[in-house]
């Protein structure tokens, strides 16, 4: 689901049991070094908004910040809010499962709402 476009990037919702966020170039860059310094500036504007709503919405343990590729040569960022109770912490979330989680996501669609007026 998008979330936020503009001209440099796009954020997009990554279905899940947690808080995951995904912000992408609007050009495919395969690489970050290759993407031009504005749209560089424009992710970690977006990731710092996101992250500190995350911080004030949820209250997690942690916020994993990643950026991969391997499967998608497309330069993008997944951003996870994380909790004791998710079911892969202290792992990654393409980890191994460690338990059946507990965690309960709410507000989640009210967090977009404010998220699209910070961005």
């Amino acid at each position: 689901m998008l979330v936020y476009s503009n001209d440099l990037i796009r954020v997009e919702v990554e279905k899940s049991e947690i808080p995951w966020l995904k912000v992408f170039t609007q050009e495919p860059y395969r690489e970050f070094s290759y993407a031009p310094s504005d749209v560089k500036v424009e992710i970690f504007r977006v990731l710092d908004i996101i992250e500190k709503l995350m911080l004030d919405y949820f209250k997690p343990k942690k916020i994993n910040i990643a950026s991969f590729g391997n499967y998608v040569p497309h330069v993008h960022w997944h951003i996870m809010a994380r909790f004791e109770e998710d079911s892969y912490f202290p792992e990654p979330m393409w980890g191994e499962k460690q338990r059946v989680g507990t965690y309960q996501l709410k507000e989640f669609d009210r967090f977009l709402e404010d998220l699209k007026k910070e961005l």
